[in-house]
């Protein structure tokens, strides 16, 4: 999917429409972010002292796909206001399975 890479978008801080670039997210860690599955599973193994309750060892489904991963993801988009530089995200991403800048 082709996108501009400049659009004219409302901002929050400016509270009036403006000319935004458009600008993909960066993928960060899962150890910068504050909370997660990552520790979520943590608590949950802690909690009975029985490891995760059988969560990831169910055996990969052969007939009936299930636990695969989707063959597109969703977009996470960042608009930069021009006028007072500031970085909003965009409400709903879309599914696509590759996002172009012209």
């Amino acid at each position: 999917m082709k996108l501009p890479k400049q659009t004219k978008r409302y901002c929050p801080s400016c509270k009036k429409h403006t000319e935004h670039k458009i600008a993909p997210a960066k993928k960060k860690s899962p150890s910068s972010l504050n909370w997660g599955s990552k520790y979520r599973m943590q608590a949950r193994g802690k909690c009975t002292g029985s490891g995760n309750q059988g969560k990831l060892s169910k055996g990969a489904l052969t007939k009936w796909k299930r636990y695969g991963k989707k063959a597109t993801k969703k977009t996470d988009l960042r608009y930069t206001c021009g006028d007072c530089k500031k970085t909003h995200c965009q409400k709903e991403g879309f599914r696509a399975k590759k996002v172009e800048f012209a």
